[in-house]
Protein backbone atom coordinates (compact mmCIF):
# COMPACT_ATOMS: atom_id res chain seq x y z
CA UNK A 1 0.00 0.00 0.00
CA UNK A 2 1.31 3.14 -0.82
CA UNK A 3 0.74 6.71 0.55
CA UNK A 4 0.53 9.89 -0.93
CA UNK A 5 3.23 12.12 0.98
CA UNK A 6 1.04 15.41 -0.12
CA UNK A 7 -2.12 13.85 1.62
CA UNK A 8 -0.38 12.63 4.57
CA UNK A 9 1.14 16.04 4.97
CA UNK A 10 -1.95 17.73 4.97
CA UNK A 11 -3.45 15.13 7.62
CA UNK A 12 -0.61 15.70 9.73
CA UNK A 13 -0.41 19.32 9.61
CA UNK A 14 -4.68 19.12 10.44
CA UNK A 15 -4.22 17.04 13.23
CA UNK A 16 -1.50 19.86 14.66
CA UNK A 17 -3.43 22.79 14.45
CA UNK A 18 -6.46 20.86 15.88
CA UNK A 19 -4.38 19.74 18.78
CA UNK A 20 -2.78 23.02 19.47
CA UNK A 21 -6.10 25.07 18.58
CA UNK A 22 -7.29 25.03 22.36
CA UNK A 23 -4.15 25.67 24.22
CA UNK A 24 -6.08 29.01 25.49
CA UNK A 25 -9.15 26.86 26.31
CA UNK A 26 -6.79 24.37 28.38
CA UNK A 27 -5.26 26.95 30.51
CA UNK A 28 -8.64 28.19 31.77
CA UNK A 29 -9.72 24.51 32.34
CA UNK A 30 -10.02 23.32 35.93
CA UNK A 31 -8.11 20.83 37.34
CA UNK A 32 -9.61 17.16 35.51
CA UNK A 33 -7.07 14.90 37.64
CA UNK A 34 -6.21 14.67 41.30
CA UNK A 35 -2.08 15.98 41.65
CA UNK A 36 -0.12 14.60 44.85
CA UNK A 37 2.98 16.41 45.34
CA UNK A 38 5.51 14.63 48.24
CA UNK A 39 6.71 18.48 50.30
CA UNK A 40 8.53 16.41 52.95
CA UNK A 41 9.75 12.60 52.70
CA UNK A 42 10.22 10.24 55.61
CA UNK A 43 13.57 8.08 55.58
CA UNK A 44 12.93 4.05 57.42
CA UNK A 45 9.31 4.39 56.31
CA UNK A 46 7.84 1.00 57.90
CA UNK A 47 3.99 1.64 57.80
CA UNK A 48 2.39 3.36 54.88
CA UNK A 49 -1.27 4.10 55.16
CA UNK A 50 -3.82 2.03 53.74
CA UNK A 51 -7.61 1.96 53.42
CA UNK A 52 -9.28 1.37 56.74
CA UNK A 53 -6.40 2.70 58.85
CA UNK A 54 -7.27 5.58 61.57
CA UNK A 55 -5.28 8.68 60.09
CA UNK A 56 -4.67 11.67 62.26
CA UNK A 57 -3.89 14.70 60.14
CA UNK A 58 -2.81 18.09 60.09
CA UNK A 59 -4.08 20.23 57.15
CA UNK A 60 -4.51 23.31 55.78
CA UNK A 61 -7.14 24.15 52.79
CA UNK A 62 -7.09 26.55 50.57
CA UNK A 63 -8.59 27.60 47.40
CA UNK A 64 -7.12 28.51 43.78
CA UNK A 65 -6.52 31.64 44.64
CA UNK A 66 -5.33 31.19 47.83
CA UNK A 67 -7.82 32.18 50.23
CA UNK A 68 -7.75 29.49 53.24
CA UNK A 69 -10.92 27.89 54.10
CA UNK A 70 -10.06 25.93 57.37
CA UNK A 71 -7.02 24.65 58.74
CA UNK A 72 -6.68 22.16 62.11
CA UNK A 73 -3.71 23.82 63.44
CA UNK A 74 -5.08 26.47 65.00
CA UNK A 75 -7.18 24.21 66.97
CA UNK A 76 -4.15 22.44 67.72
CA UNK A 77 -6.02 18.79 67.15
CA UNK A 78 -5.44 16.92 64.33
CA UNK A 79 -8.35 15.20 61.60
CA UNK A 80 -8.74 11.97 62.73
CA UNK A 81 -11.28 9.72 60.40
CA UNK A 82 -10.76 5.92 58.90
CA UNK A 83 -8.69 6.31 54.90
CA UNK A 84 -11.62 5.17 52.08
CA UNK A 85 -14.71 5.04 54.33
CA UNK A 86 -15.87 8.08 52.66
CA UNK A 87 -15.66 10.10 55.95
CA UNK A 88 -13.88 12.92 53.96
CA UNK A 89 -13.94 13.85 50.44
CA UNK A 90 -12.87 11.49 47.74
CA UNK A 91 -9.41 13.87 46.94
CA UNK A 92 -8.24 12.96 50.31
CA UNK A 93 -9.34 9.28 50.81
CA UNK A 94 -7.31 8.61 47.41
CA UNK A 95 -4.24 11.24 47.68
CA UNK A 96 -3.70 10.18 51.12
CA UNK A 97 -3.06 6.35 50.39
CA UNK A 98 0.61 5.55 50.52
CA UNK A 99 2.15 7.85 53.32
CA UNK A 100 4.16 7.57 56.19
CA UNK A 101 3.65 9.40 59.55
CA UNK A 102 5.69 12.29 59.22
CA UNK A 103 4.94 12.44 55.62
CA UNK A 104 3.67 16.08 54.21
CA UNK A 105 2.09 16.23 50.75
CA UNK A 106 0.21 19.04 48.76
CA UNK A 107 -2.90 17.80 47.19
CA UNK A 108 -4.51 19.76 44.01
CA UNK A 109 -8.15 18.05 43.92
CA UNK A 110 -10.82 18.99 40.99
CA UNK A 111 -14.36 19.86 42.30
CA UNK A 112 -15.43 16.73 41.48
CA UNK A 113 -13.44 14.70 44.02
CA UNK A 114 -14.15 17.70 46.91
CA UNK A 115 -17.32 19.37 46.83
CA UNK A 116 -18.37 19.27 43.40
CA UNK A 117 -21.48 21.72 41.80
CA UNK A 118 -22.71 22.12 45.62
CA UNK A 119 -19.49 23.40 47.13
CA UNK A 120 -19.37 23.86 50.75
CA UNK A 121 -21.24 27.44 51.40
CA UNK A 122 -20.24 29.87 52.59
CA UNK A 123 -16.41 29.44 51.97
CA UNK A 124 -16.16 26.79 48.92
CA UNK A 125 -18.04 27.83 45.94
CA UNK A 126 -19.64 25.18 43.46
CA UNK A 127 -17.23 23.76 40.86
CA UNK A 128 -13.97 24.43 43.30
CA UNK A 129 -10.44 23.02 43.23
CA UNK A 130 -8.87 22.48 46.43
CA UNK A 131 -5.26 23.10 47.79
CA UNK A 132 -4.60 21.48 50.92
CA UNK A 133 -1.26 20.87 52.92
CA UNK A 134 -1.44 17.79 54.81
CA UNK A 135 0.50 16.35 57.32
CA UNK A 136 -0.20 12.85 58.34
CA UNK A 137 0.67 13.28 61.99
CA UNK A 138 -0.53 9.16 63.52
CA UNK A 139 -1.81 5.79 61.80
CA UNK A 140 -3.74 3.55 63.75
CA UNK A 141 -4.46 0.21 62.00
CA UNK A 142 -6.61 -2.65 63.64
CA UNK A 143 -4.81 -5.96 63.16
CA UNK A 144 -6.58 -8.39 61.19
CA UNK A 145 -7.76 -11.00 63.03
Amino acid sequence: MRVDLNILLVVVAACCVVASGGEEEKKKEKVKKLQIGVKKRVDNCTLKSRRGDLLHMHYTGKLEDGTEFDSSYPRGQPLSFTLGSGQVIKGWDQGLIGMCEGEKRKLVIPSDLGYGASGAPPKIPAHATLVFEVELVKIERKEEL
